[in-house]
């Protein structure tokens, strides 16, 4: 363990604090991230698609927009490849992030205690920062919900990382799905920085898929409340 999370476990013990139950996490997790979607307003950031195999390779470069009510929507870029993992793979996911992001939907996806059981099973040093290790279990089976390990970074109370995989098959196309989602701190904000996936599909066998989010752009109104 590294020495500023070493620092931060002495000072806890210093000042006698306990820390803080599971219950308590989930609380502040939720509570942080509603205060973090009244605070968002529009942005947009881009989106690199890579999947190799044996055999095919194809990659997408997306534009991606966020309206104030949550909803999204794309512009491709470019993309190149094969066609067939653009179309039953590329495309696919795509068309799935959309149709989450509709405001009828968000709150059967969001990451709180009406969609998912959590149970606290320690703590584990990200990228020189105490985080709190959850495990996941969705309350109901859903293409949009996932079974796995959550990360939430001790200062912010914020997800930093995810693990695992969807409670239901994504699509016929897709046999199994297992991933790992990074988040990084963008100005006041947690944002999706990577999604590395290995993914079983019928047409292809099983590939790789890295999703890389960049060039996180804020509208002023965003960037106005996130720095008050």
């Amino acid at each position: 363990m590294k020495t500023a999370v070493m620092m931060m476990l002495a000072a806890l013990t210093i000042l006698g604090a306990q820390a803080p139950t599971g219950d308590e996490i989930v609380n502040r997790m939720m509570e942080n991230d509603q205060a973090r979607q009244s605070s968002l307003r529009a942005y947009s950031w881009k989106s690199q698609y890579t999947l190799d195999n044996k055999e095919r390779h194809a990659e997408m470069m997306v534009q991606w927009t966020r309206q104030p009510d949550g909803s999204k929507s794309y512009d491709v870029i470019y993309e190149r490849g094969d066609g067939a993992v653009r179309d039953h793979v590329f495309h696919k996911l795509l068309e799935a992030e959309v149709e989450a992001s509709r405001p009828a939907l968000q709150s059967r996806n969001r990451l709180n205690d009406k969609n998912y059981a959590f149970r606290l099973t320690g703590s584990e040093e990200i990228k020189g920062r105490l985080a709190y290790v959850l495990e996941i279990e969705p309350k109901t089976e859903s293409k949009y919900l996932i079974k796995g390990r959550i990360w939430i970074d001790a200062a912010d109370y914020a997800v930093v990382q995810v693990e695992g995989n969807p409670s239901k098959k994504p699509s016929f196309w897709t046999n199994t799905v297992s991933f790992i989602q990074t988040f990084e701190k963008t100005g006041e904000y947690w944002m999706a920085a990577s999604n590395r996936s290995v993914t079983e599909a019928k047409l292809f066998g099983e590939a790789n898929l890295v999703i890389k989010h960049s060039g996180y752009r804020f509208t002023p109104a965003t960037m106005m409340m996130a720095s008050n």
